[in-house]
């Protein structure tokens, strides 16, 4: 007999979603080459996997 156990779905992902479009986006505004829209889309990507890593990675855990 089988329990009723709950798949956990990660939407990890979508921060790294958010990260390189909001990092895109500042490049694009930043308006000075294309290389600025690359560099800053990475640094976002970067930013969101510091995020994840340690704000994120803990939120389901009790004290």
């Amino acid at each position: 007999m089988k329990h009723n156990e709950e798949e956990e779905v990660s939407y990890d992902y979508l921060y790294y979603v958010v990260g390189l479009l909001s990092g895109l986006f500042v490049g694009l505004v930043v308006d000075k080459g294309f290389i600025w829209i690359l560099s800053l889309g990475l640094f976002g990507l970067l930013f969101a996997a510091f995020f994840v890593n340690v704000f994120v990675k803990g939120r389901g855990e009790e004290a």
